[in-house]
């Protein structure tokens, strides 16, 4: 099909994860199981698709050259020429959805996801941001099916958090999350404000993917771990014992604590987690610093420093900055009405490669 890549590569890659799936030990090994049959999975739908599409303009093309024929009957040529009007933007539309299926996929898109919420600029109203943010994020889990766990806070004397950690864990839950990386901001008037001005205050989002042992090999001689008594609210039993786990990662200068667990052990792990999770989207930086050239036109996803999104609550308003995209439904997002806002974030990314694409193409 003109303007789409050949198939035989996918067909090709294709071929070869059947018979590597037909081979006895093929799930000896599990994490490459899982992902050689999600690529499988992959593969089978561009395929799919590609044949789908390939039909219709075919058919396309037929009538065009039936239209052509001066021989051919008059009333064949009416039909092909209503037959025309339909599949042309069909023949388009297919092509447009085979060539975003082409389109590499994010390695990490399938992962769980570790969120790390700060408050940044506008103190007290900051921290209680930070709480508005986590319960989005909580509820739109909520509606996905996907499964949310703690993994750390620090509150502030006013009621709301310095800084959560939680993981996010389901299918997909990095893909459709990981733009929300970035510097959020607020426009409200705080509830101790006597004199009705707006406030703005910002709040800061990091979407870790989730890494395993195998992604990050941490040596332990790097890691310095302390223990200390955990603080704040807990119950008894957190507050009278050593629980509270810090382990700083002395060549990153990375420190991660846990004390939400009574369990030191817990608080290990979790940090230990953490700190992983950190070390795999600084590796996975590095590697995108080294093609940002070619990335000029995508969402950013990762940059703690860029302003993403308002909510401004006076005019219910939210306002995706990298899209241009806005809703009068502040209220129903904070909800965890989130769905059409990512989905708008993920065709507008898909664009930005597929443009990105033929620009190549055409170079």
């Amino acid at each position: 099909m003109e303007g789409i890549p050949s198939i035989e590569p996918f067909r090709k890659r294709y071929q070869e994860l059947d018979a590597e799936m037909s081979t006895p030990d093929f799930f000896n090994d599990q994490r490459r199981a899982a992902a050689s049959s999600r690529e499988h999975q992959q593969l089978a739908g561009i395929i799919e698709l590609y044949e789908g599409a390939e039909k219709v303009c075919l058919d396309l093309e037929g009538n065009r050259e039936l239209l052509s024929d001066p021989s051919a009957d008059q009333e064949l040529k009416e039909l092909a020429q209503e037959e025309i009007a339909e599949l042309k933007p069909r023949c388009e539309e297919l092509k447009e959805q085979v060539l975003v299926a082409m389109l590499p996929q994010d390695e990490s898109d399938h992962r769980n996801i570790i969120m790390e919420i700060r408050a940044g600029a506008g103190g007290d109203e900051a921290s209680l941001f930070v709480v508005d943010l986590f319960r989005m994020y909580t509820r739109f889990a909520e509606q996905q099916g996907w499964r949310v766990e703690p993994m750390g806070t620090n509150g502030s004397e006013a009621g709301g958090y310095k800084e959560i950690s939680f993981m996010i864990s389901g299918d997909n839950v990095y893909k459709v999350l990981k733009f929300e990386s970035g510097v959020h901001r607020v426009q409200r008037i705080p509830e101790t404000e006597t004199n009705g001005r707006i406030h703005t205050s910002t709040s800061t989002v990091a979407v870790l993917p989730e890494a395993e042992e195998v992604d990050v090999v941490i040596d332990p001689s790097e890691l310095e771990i302390t223990v200390c008594r955990a603080s704040g609210p807990g119950g008894q039993g957190v507050n009278t014992t050593d629980s509270a786990v810090q382990i700083l990662h002395k060549p990153t200068g990375m420190i991660v604590l846990c004390a939400d667990e009574r369990s030191q052990l817990k608080n290990k792990n979790r940090a230990q987690k953490v700190l992983r999770s950190r070390l795999l989207q600084q590796k996975q930086e590095e590697e995108r610093a080294k093609y940002a050239e070619n990335r000029r036109g995508q969402i950013g996803t990762g940059d703690r420093s860029e302003r993403i999104r308002t909510y401004n609550f006076p005019q219910s308003r939210i306002t995706d900055h990298r899209i241009g995209y806005s809703t009068h439904n502040l209220h129903g997002v904070l909800d965890g009405e989130l769905l059409e806002l990512t989905e708008n974030l993920q065709i507008a990314d898909n664009q930005a490669k597929v443009d990105a694409l033929a620009r190549e193409q055409l170079g």
